[in-house]
């Protein structure tokens, strides 16, 4: 039998006097009865409500002050009526871009999205015919997987490959897979759930192949923000005039700022044909704008965030440390894949002898955890699961203890049996 999970509660909801105003990641914020995804799915997903839910990509920390005082102020004024991007929206964005990125981003390349997998499904609409053939880089983020099947494009997996614990891109495959009715590649940058922070060179063959056949790239990089232990993101479209002119590249503060529910992002298109023709299907589906608040929250997160983002990446990666260190020692049998971006942890659980199935079970049922079952991500999933570190390290230590004590009773001493063969 589950103990019940017990969540402990935090009082402090501002950070502590002496801080020097240090943000404070430590509070526990109850997210019930908010209609929170991860709380209110677990039941259907996992068949208990009864887990620690890690694994849907948000994050359980207080939205920052900058972004609830800037909707909290509009909120002054009595009507919502129709609303126009602001005019400091672009510039935001842009002066964003090249304060982290280096990228010089012309105003005139960027425009507003109700949502990045929108933004993809999109792209799949204008550079692309039912029938066409859309590859993606499994194991990889599983909306790009429904997104174009329910567009009635054929799937086609360019499977990662692991190589001294990180993933690479397999490119003699790749050229393998490209036919005649290749029209588009979408791209993870940085990877998710991997965490790989692409590095140029990389990005640079990518571009060349994809130039070569005349495949548009798309280009998700809405954990661009969350590179970790002083990486530094690349964005695609930087690397080459190649890559430049052939990409559509699509960024969010969403991940950042811990705000999805307000569904923001940005498309950047340099090629003018091809934003020409992103543009134009945008205004015949009348998606050219958003709401107040999604203009409102994103130009707050990216005219004063940078303090917030540094804080909440080094608390992140305290976590991950913590879960990397805790499994070597005491559960050696799972090994996570180290992220150079995104607070997100892939965990290979193989020599627990379990198929996947079975494995998510175990964690759900003996440990008491909701995690990403790995084979929703696609080929290459298999015997893993995905851990959303982006939570108090309270509740961490917590999931890791109740990981461990399950383990232990498993078999004596935590020991677990050879993987199955096949």
């Amino acid at each position: 039998m589950i103990k019940k999970i017990e969540r402990k509660e935090d009082v402090s909801l501002t950070p502590p006097s002496g801080t020097g105003g240090l943000y404070y990641f430590d509070e526990i914020i109850d997210r019930h009865n908010t209609d929170a995804i991860k709380i209110e799915r677990c039941k259907a997903l996992f068949g208990t409500e009864n887990v620690l839910p890690l694994w849907v990509a948000d994050m359980d920390f207080r939205t920052p002050d900058f972004i609830i005082n800037a909707i909290k102020e509009r909120c002054e004024h009595p009507i919502f009526g129709y609303s126009k991007l602001p005019k400091g929206f672009i510039p935001a964005l842009t002066n964003w871009i090249k304060a982290l990125h280096g990228w010089e981003v012309k105003s005139q390349w960027v425009g507003f999205l109700p949502g990045i997998v929108s933004g993809i499904a999109f792209a799949i609409e204008t550079y692309s015919e039912i029938g066409d053939e859309v590859i993606i880089q499994p194991p990889v983020y599983y909306p790009f997987i429904h997104v174009v099947k329910n567009n009635s494009r054929e799937l086609v997996f360019n499977q990662l490959k692991e190589v001294n614990g990180i993933f690479e891109m397999d490119f003699e495959d790749l050229m393998q897979k490209i036919t005649t009715k290749t029209r588009m590649l979408i791209l993870c940058n940085p990877h998710n759930p991997g965490g790989r922070a692409w590095d140029a060179d990389t990005l640079i063959r990518l571009a060349e192949i994809c130039a070569k056949h005349n495949i548009v790239v798309i280009s998700d990089e809405i954990h661009s923000d969350l590179v970790l232990r002083n990486k530094k993101h690349i964005p695609f479209a930087t690397v080459s005039d190649t890559a430049a002119n052939i990409s559509v590249t699509l960024m969010a503060p969403t991940k950042t700022f811990n705000m999805p529910g307000l569904v923001s992002s940005s498309y950047i298109i340099p090629n003018s044909d091809l934003r020409a023709k992103y543009v134009n299907y945008l205004e015949r589906i009348e998606q050219t704008g958003g709401n107040t608040f999604a203009y409102i929250a994103t130009q707050a997160a990216y005219e004063k965030g940078g303090a917030w983002r540094k804080q909440m990446l080094e608390y992140v990666e305290g976590n991950i440390d913590y879960v990397i260190n805790f499994l070597k020692t005491n559960i050696p049998q799972i090994k996570p894949m180290i992220p150079e971006a995104t607070y997100l942890l892939w965990l290979d659980c193989e020599e627990m002898g379990m198929e996947t199935d079975d494995l998510q079970d175990f964690f759900v049922h003996k440990a008491g955890l909701g995690l990403n079952k790995g084979t929703i991500f696609g080929p290459g999933g298999e015997y893993h699961l995905r851990l959303n570190a982006a939570c108090p390290r309270s509740i961490l230590k917590q999931a890791m203890a109740q990981l461990k004590e399950a383990v232990e009773a498993l078999l004596p001493k935590g020991e677990i049996s050879t993987p199955p063969v096949g």
